[in-house]
């Protein structure tokens, strides 16, 4: 009997009148519905109306007021003075004050102060209730709102749940995220932005996390290897660049039930790193303000835990099997990206100042290029004989040492001192992930491949539509669209078209540039003359110089986005 009075079920629409204490004649009539929260003032008979939009609301808390507060009245959230609120199940309440308080956190889309530009910005939205003698009546007025606001933003998620899954102590899922925090990425400041600016984001959201802090190079790949991934069906999220991203999806594919996780798992990314393309490419599908907030834009994609398809691409060497998301490079480009890791203390203007240089002394690479192009009507498919739907779980030794969280109680931290970024040793470790579906590495190609050869500039591919936040390089990708983009430079290309092809990267322009190949392919094969040198990158991550070769796995991973 006492379950069933604990349970609140979500109402279809909620309205409520609400009075500000500070302005006579002045009232808030709000109206909740799946839609979102309209809001539509009243003051001295004019009415002003203002809609937030569900999928703008990433979390609300039922609060009370603080006991030996000097001053019990409300405030607008626009005032200067803010009363003093605790958490409901807090032991600093004020026994005198029966009101409940609902804080509504949303991140709504404004104009930016250069003309045509946008950004995220945070609005609060205070629910006082006191319509009842009793603290507890009030108190469930705004439980009832809480709940039903959950509840909307979880069918966002879900196509159905039971109308009383939701109760006054308990109205979210148990989706715990593992967050994987690279303290070297960047300008070493990691650490620093998940705290400031990714920890108040995850508690107003009411997130449950760990946290692991990666101590050496591998680090992250290993742990998506050994661990029990199982319990973070929320989700895997990177604070870090793209190398990061690139060593979980591969230790993922180091498991042998990696089939069934890339199913359910979802990834995201934080941006920390010098490039960021994949953070930037996902906003950038989704129309989203990245410029302005990126950090917060992509933490914003966490917290509402929607998530979009994503081609991965399989990438074959001579002595090992790689999974990549983002690119892989061979010339100018990929030189200036691992060359320039000596000035990484300058950020993303590195590249640039690198960029300068490799085009006073530019060299060519002779080698061959061969790719299979896109069919307009081609079908993938990704198939295994055996069905792997054991979720494992692994062994808790060697556990690491947990401390909580200053941001979040349900939150823990893993590994934290002692940062020695040292390689470790791979001896017997299995790569699985799907088949081939192209001839494997050294054998003769069939009759539908296109086959150049020759001296190049550089050769570089890419699936998303940005390499870094600046660099456009694929403006006609889409994030499952089954498609490599194959950009070829080969020697002769005069040094005005080729600074014509860096400068538009930024605009996406570089593709119509003369002397310049930009090719939709299905799979491509490197062969590079290993004799000439030059720099062969996965992700941006450098991998040894040698034949290599590439096709694409349409939307074999899914990543958390604002999609619709």
């Amino acid at each position: 009997m006492e379950a069933e009075e604990d349970c609140i079920t979500p109402s279809p629409t909620l309205e409520e009148t609400f009075y500000i204490l500070s302005k006579k004649n002045s009232v808030y009539r709000v109206k909740l519905s799946e839609k979102g929260l309209c809001l539509q003032k009243e003051y001295n008979g004019n009415v002003k109306n203002e809609t937030i939009a569900l999928e703008d609301i990433i979390g609300c808390r039922c609060m009370r007021s603080k006991r030996f507060a000097q001053k019990c009245m409300w405030h607008p959230s626009s005032s200067k003075k803010y009363h003093k609120v605790v958490d409901e199940n807090s032991m600093e309440w004020d026994e005198k004050d029966v009101s409940a308080y609902l804080y509504i956190y949303a991140y709504i889309i404004k104009k930016g102060k250069v003309k045509s530009t946008k950004k995220r910005e945070r609005m609060v939205i205070t629910l006082r209730f006191r319509s009842y003698d009793k603290y507890e009546d009030n108190m469930r007025e705004a439980q009832k709102w809480k709940v039903t606001i959950k509840y909307y933003m979880n069918t966002q998620l879900k196509t159905s749940f039971p109308s009383c899954y939701f109760t006054s102590t308990d109205v979210k899922i148990d989706n715990k995220i593992l967050m994987i925090l690279n303290p070297k990425s960047g300008v070493g400041k990691a650490r620093e932005v998940f705290q400031s600016k990714v920890v108040p984001l995850l508690t107003e959201a009411d997130i449950n996390y760990d946290l692991h802090v990666t101590r050496h190079a591998h680090d992250a790949r290993n742990l998506m290897r050994t661990q029990n991934m199982w319990q973070y069906m929320g989700g895997i999220v990177v604070i870090g660049g793209d190398g990061i991203l690139n060593e979980v999806i591969n230790g993922l594919m180091e498991r042998p039930d990696w089939e069934t996780l890339f199913q359910e798992l979802k990834l995201g990314i934080i941006p920390s790193g010098s490039g960021n393309g994949l953070a930037k490419s996902i906003s950038y599908a989704f129309n989203e303000p990245y410029d302005q907030s990126p950090i917060l834009v992509s933490a914003l994609n966490i917290v509402r835990g929607i998530a979009t398809p994503l081609d991965i691409v399989r990438v074959e060497t001579k002595n090992q099997i790689l999974f990549s998301f983002l690119s892989i490079g061979w010339g100018l480009l990929s030189d200036v990206d691992i060359e320039s890791e000596r000035i990484r203390a300058i950020g993303s203007q590195r590249f640039t100042v690198w960029t300068v240089a490799k085009l006073i002394g530019l060299r060519t690479y002779r080698g061959t290029v061969s790719y299979l192009p896109v069919k307009s009507e081609k079908t993938c498919s990704i198939s295994s004989e055996e069905d792997h739907d054991n979720r494992s779980v692994m062994s808790e030794e060697g556990r690491r040492d947990s401390f909580y969280s200053v941001g979040s109680r349900k939150s823990t931290y893993l590994s934290a001192a002692g940062s020695s970024y040292e390689s470790l040793r791979e001896d017997a470790i299995r790569t699985f992930g799907p088949p081939t579906n192209i001839p494997p590495l050294g054998q003769v190609l069939p009759a539908d491949w296109v086959i150049i050869k020759g001296e190049f500039v550089l050769v570089h591919a890419s699936y998303p539509t940005h390499l870094m936040t600046d660099c456009i390089f694929a403006p006609s990708a889409k994030l499952d669209d089954g498609c490599i983009w194959l950009c070829v430079i080969k020697s002769g290309i005069s040094r005005a078209h080729l600074v014509q092809f860096l400068l538009g990267m930024s605009t996406g322009t570089h593709t119509n540039v003369p002397q310049v190949d930009f090719l939709p392919v299905s799979a491509f094969r490197l062969e590079p003359e290993i004799s000439d040198g030059g720099h062969l990158t996965v992700d941006g991550e450098l991998i040894e110089l040698g034949p290599l070769q590439a096709e694409i796995l349409p939307s074999l991973a899914n990543v958390f986005a604002r999609a619709h």
